[in-house]
């Protein structure tokens, strides 16, 4: 894998020369550290950035924090630094002639690797049975991002296949890319499987990352290392040359410092896209989501409380109330719901049918569709592949795999049975039944408990508080706002709405966080504990 080796700080001035206008001397290094992508733009604005150094930036920044130093091993690859400056350089010019794309023109990005993009770097899922999936191809999302002038900066580590490989995994692991620590405190999990996206964004190494989730692997990762994580209505971002797990729940979003940004960003990768089906509506449902944002958004709202969510943790339960208090304080009304679990037995079940059924067929047709020759092109050839490849074994099973290799098609009477069912009871008899029986716009919660100790030998040890599944299997939006942390350890606050209201839960998510500002650095130590 091509990975940035450590500049430091004389090297990178010595690159800038090249890069930047032969009339002016390089500026400064900048300190980007904490700086959201609103703030980079507007220093790229007023000359204190440059755009063709910015890239360079963070790869010493990696270099510094991801390989050496903490060593999070949160980036899987970054893409080579000459075609870096380049294509800073190159929208530096467009900038100075008046042709900025937008606010993220000019921002480095990260992808989860389970996202093809163009260039030399592969798409591995984090599994050596991928480590040569040279594509050469951007999945649309990446080319959005590409029109808007984003600088696509490299890939990050993640749980390997997206979590959905065994269920004694330990989250933040893969083959390829190590274990993902935490930049809170480096013995914690990192969550996933967005694990990389989150870490690094925490710590900076970019201001923005693409995740994926399926069941909570955007919004568990961003809450746990303290960042803003949103995961779209499913049909509004295409899935196409993304990795997938389950066509019924998949999709991209950002993970970022700042709601803002998360809206800035979907405003560039939401849209149709015809190789996607369930995008057929996202042209006429897409909107401007910075433009919406107010930090009068909760004014006039009735936000239902899943009180029977939170957990049994008196330190998290003091931070969602005083979260609750603040929202109040801005104009919101509260309405405690005690039973947002009623009626939902058999939901978990009828999931994992589905993901099951969905992970064998769609993976088939995915790995089918590889340009690469020598590419497993089904799920049967990655399980034989793992058995042959002790690296991919040596700390936990495929169990879930070998078990959807079982299934049967998409015609098969369990799985269109599941999907009834799951269907039903997340939608319409779960979150629509929730605003509709309360009078409430929307639905808060708590995203996540803190950060467990990671374990390779035992697996994960998670408790979560439940707000995930929902949405996820529903298809509706979730956002993730930081409310603070409990011994250090970051806490997100859910905020989850109706189906393609996707608006209006990022506005509503801005405005508690700007009454709030509850977003803590990392500070790298080893443990919580002395």
């Amino acid at each position: 894998m091509q990975k940035f080796s450590l500049l430091g700080a004389a090297a990178l001035l010595a690159i800038a020369p090249a890069a930047a206008p032969a009339s002016a001397m390089p500026p400064p290094l900048p300190e980007v550290e904490g700086k959201d992508a609103a703030t980079l733009r507007a220093e790229m604005e007023s000359g204190r950035i440059y755009e063709g150094l910015t890239p360079l930036v963070y790869l010493d920044r990696i270099g510094r924090i991801d390989d050496h130093g903490p060593k999070l091993d949160a980036v899987i690859a970054t893409m080579p630094q000459t075609e870096l400056s380049a294509e800073g350089k190159r929208l530096y010019d467009e900038r100075i002639a008046g042709k900025a794309r937008g606010p993220l023109h000019g921002i480095p990005i990260l992808l989860k690797d389970n996202i093809e993009a163009a260039g030399p770097l592969p798409t591995t899922a984090g599994s050596l049975a991928l480590k040569d999936n040279v594509t050469d191809r951007d999945a649309p999302i990446v080319a959005r991002l590409h029109d808007a002038g984003a600088i696509i900066l490299g890939k990050t580590n993640l749980s390997e296949w997206a979590n959905i490989r065994s269920d004694n995994s330990t989250s933040g692991w893969s083959a390829v890319g190590g274990l993902t620590k935490n930049p809170h405190a480096l013995d914690r999990n990192s969550c996933g499987s967005s694990s990389g996206s989150a870490a690094a964004v925490a710590a900076s190494l970019a201001p923005l990352a693409i995740g994926t989730e399926t069941d909570g692997s955007i919004t568990c990762p961003a809450g746990v290392n303290g960042i803003v994580g949103f995961k779209p209505s499913v049909g509004l971002v295409s899935r196409t040359h993304i990795v997938p797990i389950s066509h019924s729940q998949d999709t991209a979003g950002p993970m970022t410092l700042t709601v803002r940004d998360a809206a800035a960003v979907m405003s560039v990768i939401a849209g149709s896209d015809a190789a996607d089906p369930a995008t057929a509506e996202a042209d006429a449902r897409k909107a401007d989501y910075v433009a919406a944002l107010s930090p009068d958004a909760l004014k006039g709202k009735r936000i239902g409380v899943m009180r029977d969510r939170v957990g049994d943790r008196a330190d998290v339960t003091a931070l969602f109330d005083a979260a609750l208090k603040q929202m109040e304080g801005i104009g919101a009304t509260l309405v405690e719901i005690a039973d947002s679990r009623k009626g939902d037995e058999g939901l978990g079940a009828a999931e994992f049918e589905i993901l099951l059924t969905e992970l064998k067929a769609d993976m088939a047709t995915y790995l089918g569709g590889l340009p690469n020759a020598n590419a497993p092109r089904s799920l049967a050839d990655v399980i034989a592949f793992n058995k042959a490849n002790p690296d991919e074994l040596k700390w936990f099973d495929q169990g879930i795999f070998e078990l959807a290799e079982t299934k049967g098609g998409l015609d098969s009477p369990a799985y269109l049975a599941a999907r009834e069912k799951a269907v039903r009871l997340a939608g319409p008899e779960g979150i629509d039944r929730l605003l509709k029986a309360h009078d409430v716009d929307l639905l808060v919660g708590v995203t996540n408990g803190p950060a467990w100790v990671s374990d390779l030998v035992n697996g994960d040890s998670y408790k979560s508080p439940g707000t995930s599944q929902l949405p996820a299997v529903a298809g509706y939006p979730h956002l993730t706002v930081p409310m603070g942390a409990v011994e250090g350890l970051p806490i997100g606050l859910s905020f989850i709405g109706a189906k393609w209201s996707d608006a209006d839960i990022l506005a509503a998510g801005y405005a508690y966080e700007q009454a709030s500002r509850k977003r803590v650095a990392p500070t790298y130590r080893a443990s919580v504990t002395p």
